[in-house]
């Protein structure tokens, strides 16, 4: 039985994560990918949280610089990550895995509305639950909300899957002279705007001195070998 270093976990995924090899949309093969790794490492104990943007389908941002008001743009965002959650909770729950959406905008015909305590009930039943709808607010990312429902479930780390096995001084596709840090510090990160998460999500896990983990999603069993600290990500801590 593999040992994590963690209990309890929320996994941070970007709406392109589900694309795959699409321009645009949901990749099922790419989702059944991700909901087999979240699977295994679910059946050795580790409790799962999931938050998933929207960038596949939509950005709210990119539309208001379009002329749809700004809150409007992020309501529809946040609309677009309840249908990668279902997606995903779908995926999941083809890999015998009993699955939430807790939606922080009501919506309960097709998925529960977000209360931390019943959250937190459904991850001690062994259940991966995924938060959809970002905080309920505009003006506030997908990676926020990761860092609050992480804060409010008490989870020992948030990792956040990119395209990329950690964290580079510069972009990694355009510079292949980019370093690679094995650790870094929220100040650091926040000091020389390392583009990791937004601020606000770096300033809360300081805060709450819960550490960020960044890995890459494309590696094959990265998620188990990062959970057993064997694998290449890097960490951000005090």
């Amino acid at each position: 039985m593999t040992t994590y270093n963690y209990n309890r976990v929320l996994l941070k995924l970007s709406g392109e994560a589900l694309m795959g090899d699409q321009e645009y949309g949901i990749d099922t093969k790419m989702t059944a990918r991700i909901a087999k790794e979240v699977a295994e490492a679910h059946a050795k104990g580790l409790q799962i949280a999931l938050v998933i943007g929207a960038g596949n389908i939509f950005r709210g941002l990119s539309a208001a610089a379009g002329g749809i008001e700004r809150s409007t743009a992020d309501y529809m965002g946040m609309l677009a990550t309840v249908m990668n959650s279902l997606a995903m909770q779908s995926a999941l729950e083809q890999q015998g895995v009993d699955t939430r959406v807790l939606s922080a905008i009501p919506m309960q015909t097709v998925c529960e509305p977000y209360i931390r305590r019943r959250a937190v009930r459904h991850m001690e039943k062994g259940r991966v639950v995924i938060f959809a709808a970002g905080t309920g607010n505009p003006y506030f990312t997908t990676d926020t909300a990761a860092a609050l429902r992480a804060a409010e479930m008490r989870c020992g780390a948030l990792l956040k899957g990119t395209q990329v096995d950690g964290v580079y001084d510069s972009d990694p596709k355009l510079n292949p002279e980019a370093k690679r840090y094995d650790t870094l510090t929220y100040q650091k990160v926040l000091t020389d705007d390392l583009k990791v998460m937004d601020a606000a999500a770096v300033t809360l896990m300081r805060e709450n001195d819960i550490p960020i983990i960044v890995f890459s999603l494309h590696e094959q069993g990265g998620f188990d070998k990062v959970m057993s600290g064997k694998g290449t990500c890097t960490t951000i801590r005090t």
